[in-house]
């Protein structure tokens, strides 16, 4: 049986047309549930009344509308004091293990050998070494040169030289058996120059490895040659391999010589990109096409700040950031990604007693009242004069509340100076009692949780950003906590006083501070149990007692302790 609808304030529906609710989210209401609605006209008089129109100047003295203006919260960036992107290549995994040069595309060399097996009308099976002129000797055919050829063109040379000389009814089988290392030197910036050894198919990166890899404040990543002879066979800009995959592979030769040159100008590139580099530049600009290209840029970057110097002096521009890609980036300029566009929808979640999903997507200027009204409840099963709400802007503001409180009792206590040695010793067991109540005091987090429901009706708050809703349950329990002897739940009973439920607990503890007792309320609220009625849902708090006869110091650990309570529903125990 689908429960009563209760009655909406006019108001409400006003606000609900002109901001135009919409819930992301389909659900269908059971026929035993209401839907929740506020009582009372809970709308701040602010909303119902209008606002004063102000006169402002409406001749900008700047383009606001480019960009281009607006407040910078950092200092620009030193590209030095960044690591080179890059930075991570050479670990240890390209040395690891030497390649053992045996692929298609690897080319005979003196030193190298040659297995070639014959049968038929002419049977031979022997491992020939090529010689100093790249020539290896075949039997009944003579000398046979090699040098420079890879394995398909061995195979055919060697077997036209064999059936040349055979040439009916005779099979032919060549194989690769095993290469000459080499000894390449490595030079120019690297961290330790020298003479390496390894194949003649090894990456360059296997030689760099070996030497440490490239120093990272002063050598280059995008200029580094191979030099024969004092000839160039080489250049590898590594950027191509970090970002493509690609990567030249030159054969290497005993003598050959890797230099890596000196780094190149340089940007800094911060801000909202997966981690924070110094890029090398080829020449001395680089478009912004080509930056996005080579930063890895997080979801949800919209606009760019480029700052640097020019011939006529420093600049500052705030780019959106389709537009970035035509801009040109110099030596020395620092580049700034940002998530800088506010999205038009919060995210909020229900829980508790409700029907529905529990997260509901809402416009930015959503209120509470809106939500609620679109919620569906079990009817007679929901405190709806209890709902509350946790939101992470006022947990961080409890936080930083509480640790102020922990500083200023430091502060006052820990430093006090004594006169006697009787007041050290008392001064002593003070420290010891902060030191141990302050390190407990910093491991509690708080709820943020804030009380939205009065007897006056429920406010009507805007909901923010990851807010959770609180919808609780009728309750028939009572929960005894704290400085008692038996801490528990029991079943609520009209006409029993808290000194009631506590003395079913087993009474008080010997460090039970007896005039202080707490009402939790299931909305969030603290309120002291003389000055409140006990209710359905309520926890009972009892507070400890401060362990010292001094009075401010006692009256300092009250004070902190009603504040944690309040915002942990914990009573630390000291």
């Amino acid at each position: 049986m689908k429960g009563p609808m209760l009655k909406k304030p006019a108001i409400w529906g006003k606000a609900l047309a002109a901001t135009s609710l919409v819930l992301i989210t389909t659900f269908s209401t059971p026929a035993w549930s209401q839907l929740l609605s506020l009582p009372g006209d809970t709308l701040s008089t602010e909303r119902s009344q209008p606002q004063q129109e102000q006169q402002v100047e409406d001749t900008p003295r700047a383009d606001w509308r480019s960009g281009t203006y607006g407040p910078i919260s950092t200092p620009p960036r030193d590209p030095d004091a960044l690591p080179p992107f890059g930075f991570n290549l050479f670990t240890g995994g390209f040395r690891g293990a030497m390649g053992d040069g045996l692929n298609p595309d690897y080319r005979i060399k003196p030193g190298d050998q040659v297995t070639v097996r014959a049968w038929g009308a002419f049977e031979l099976d022997r491992v020939f070494p090529v010689d100093a002129q790249g020539n290896i000797f075949i039997p009944g055919s003579g000398p046979l040169n090699v040098e420079g050829q890879n394995s398909q063109q061995v195979d055919a040379s060697v077997r036209q030289a064999i059936t040349s000389v055979y040439p009916d009814n005779v099979e032919v089988y060549t194989n690769l058996q095993g290469v000459q290392p080499v000894a390449v030197y490595v030079t120019g910036y690297v961290e330790n120059p020298g003479r390496y050894a390894g194949t003649p198919n090894d990456s360059l990166l296997y030689f760099l490895d070996q030497a440490g890899g490239i120093d990272q404040d002063l050598g280059s990543y995008r200029q580094i040659r191979v030099m024969r002879d004092g000839q160039q066979v080489a250049t590898v800009d590594l950027y191509d391999f970090l970002i493509e995959g690609d990567i030249p592979r030159p054969q290497f030769q005993d003598g050959d010589t890797i230099v890596v040159e000196e780094r190149g100008p340089a940007i800094a590139v911060v801000g909202d990109v997966h981690r924070e580099h110094r890029y090398e530049l080829v020449g001395h600009s680089l478009s912004g096409a080509e930056l996005v290209r080579l930063a890895r840029l997080k979801s949800g970057v919209s606009h760019v700040l480029l700052r640097g110097d020019r011939d006529d002096g420093p600049i500052a521009q705030y780019f959106p950031l389709a537009m970035f890609s035509g801009q040109t980036i110099r030596s020395g300029d620092e580049v700034l990604f940002s998530a800088d566009q506010r999205s038009e929808t919060i995210v909020v979640e229900v829980e508790g007693s409700y029907y529905g999903p529990s997260r509901y997507a809402l416009p930015r200027n959503a209120r509470l009242s809106e939500l609620l009204d679109a919620i569906a409840v079990p009817e007679r099963l929901t405190a709806l004069e209890s709902i509350s709400l946790s939101r992470e802007s006022v947990r961080r503001q409890q936080e930083q509340s509480l640790e102020d409180s922990l500083r200023r009792l430091e502060t006052t206590y820990l430093g006090a100076s004594s006169r006697t040695d009787e007041e050290a010793q008392i001064r002593l067991r003070e420290a010891e009692l902060i030191e141990r109540f302050i390190e407990r005091a910093r491991e509690l987090e708080p709820s943020g949780r804030l009380v939205v429901a009065t007897s006056d009706g429920i406010a009507d708050i805007r909901l923010q950003d990851g807010d959770v809703i609180t919808i609780p349950e009728i309750s028939d329990s009572v929960l005894i906590s704290g400085e008692v002897l038996v801490p528990q739940a029991v079943v609520y009973r009209p006409g029993m006083s808290v000194i009631d439920y506590v003395n079913g607990a087993g009474g008080f503890t010997e460090r039970a501070d007896d005039s202080h007792i707490l009402l939790v309320r299931q909305n969030g609220a603290v309120e002291h149990a003389k000055n409140s009625p006990l209710r359905p849902g309520d926890e009972i708090l009892v507070m400890p007692k401060a362990p010292t006869h001094n009075l401010q110091l006692a009256s300092t650990l009250t004070q902190i302790l009603f504040q944690i309570a309040v915002t942990t529903r914990v009573a630390l125990d000291l």
